[in-house]
């Protein structure tokens, strides 16, 4: 055989496993979420289920942060064309880029798609700005109110001690406080942004409407509310200050057994049961005037950007991370809300429900479960709340005032991205 028909079947040989390579290449999304340790675990799960399923999908998953992380980095690749396939977004921030045209309109997916009629309502609602399905949840959930039983009883209250409104929860942190104050424990956790949230909502009152998207960060109830938090912190002194410049450092010193009530979401279930164990307790959040509460967490998104055929298998990705099975093996690994309506039912969930006590408590609160405003000024409003709210805790500025002064940039602001 001659060396040049030695080369002309080696060059045969080549294109035609090259033909064959491309043809069967998988198809990859690249996939930007927001968990880690043990929920990052427990995602990763779910991956190696879905593409154990769709040998043609490769789901790239790369931890990028929190969700602020997220919003600032996504804003960041988008003009330099690095942006992701699909990406986890919190419930209330995805509206600054559904309403620019930078997510893909996901109704079509979703109209055709068996998994909407399993979702429960709320799942089905959060997803939906203008009639218009732009993210599917992954992962739900509410505040609620954790406590320490250890804690409670050394301080002379029973773990029967009512939690149920503003004066209830100030009683019993000031109690831990003056009891045990001098071993280094404080009676509460600042709280967080998500349980502020929900304080308000407890209170009568919103931040920005959700129907009408109407700005109500300076009415009554919800300047009360905020009156109630910051002195918390700064008159009261049942809250470490800590915990207002980072509110991480509040929920780690309740799992480090420094804290007694931490009001915060189903999803640090998990990490505060191994860390507490039988001495954590879970209650709903306060009834103060009324019983509200929000719904938190993210859903999954599609860039605008990205191929047809990668939208399309993307899609496929955040149906099966919904189905029954992925969202009961997520729920019992996290304690965030179940989404899909069958998920409960099944083994992994019903064993969770059985031997956790308290990651119930979230779905009971659902009857009193309520989307939140999703419009474009949300992003800038949740940012700059971060601020505000430290003035305010740290004693740095009056709450009427600020409360004032933050309504009216927000309106001006909304003002300026609606035009």
């Amino acid at each position: 055989m001659t060396r040049k028909l030695h080369s002309t079947i080696a060059a045969t040989v080549f294109a035609l496993f090259g033909t064959l390579g491309t043809a069967d290449a998988a198809t990859t999304v690249k996939f930007w979420h927001s968990f880690n340790k043990g929920q990052g675990e427990a995602l990763a799960k779910i991956i190696t289920q879905f593409e154990a399923a769709n040998p043609g999908i490769d789901v790239e998953a790369e931890f990028i942060g929190n969700y602020n992380d997220i919003v600032a980095k996504l804003q960041a690749a988008i003009p330099a064309r690095r942006a992701p396939d699909a990406v986890i977004l919190e419930i209330t921030r995805y509206g600054l880029f559904a309403n620019n045209n930078i997510l893909t309109d996901l109704t079509p997916y979703f109209d055709a798609d068996p998994l909407k009629s399993d979702l429960y309502d709320y799942a089905r609602e959060v997803g939906i700005i203008n009639g218009k399905n732009y993210v599917v949840p992954f992962n739900s959930s509410t505040p609620v109110l954790y406590f320490n039983k250890d804690i409670f009883a050394r301080a002379g209250l029973s773990a029967q001690t009512p939690l149920k409104t503003f004066d209830n929860i100030l009683a019993a942190a000031k109690t831990i406080s003056e009891k045990l104050g001098s071993e280094g424990i404080s009676g509460i956790a600042a709280p967080g942004q998500f349980a502020r949230w929900g304080l308000v909502m407890a209170n009568d009152s919103e931040l920005i409407d959700p129907t009408t998207n109407e700005i109500l960060l300076d009415k009554p109830n919800t300047v009360e509310a905020y009156q109630w938090m910051a002195s918390l912190v700064n008159h009261h002194k049942v809250a470490s200050p800590d915990g207002v410049t980072d509110e991480d450092n509040g929920r780690d010193a309740f799992l480090a057994g420094k804290v007694g009530i931490m009001m915060n979401s189903t999803g640090n279930y998990v990490g505060s049961k191994k860390a507490i164990g039988d001495n954590l307790v879970v209650r709903p959040m306060p009834c103060n005037k009324v019983c509200s509460v929000p719904i938190g967490g993210a859903g999954i998104g599609i860039m605008a950007s990205s191929p047809k055929e990668v939208q399309d298998a993307a899609y496929k990705f955040i149906s099966y991370a919904a189905s029954p099975e992925a969202n009961a093996a997520w729920f019992a690994a996290t304690g965030y809300l179940p989404i899909n309506k069958k998920s409960a039912a099944l083994p992994v969930a019903v064993k969770a429900l059985e031997t956790q006590p308290g990651i119930d408590v979230a779905i009971n609160s659902l009857p009193y479960a309520h989307g939140r405003a999703r419009s474009t000024v949300v992003t800038w409003m949740r940012s700059t709340e971060y601020k505000m709210w430290e003035a305010m805790a740290l004693g740095q500025r009056k709450v009427d005032e600020t409360m004032k002064d933050f309504a009216e940039q927000t309106r001006a602001e909304n003002q300026r991205t609606s035009n």
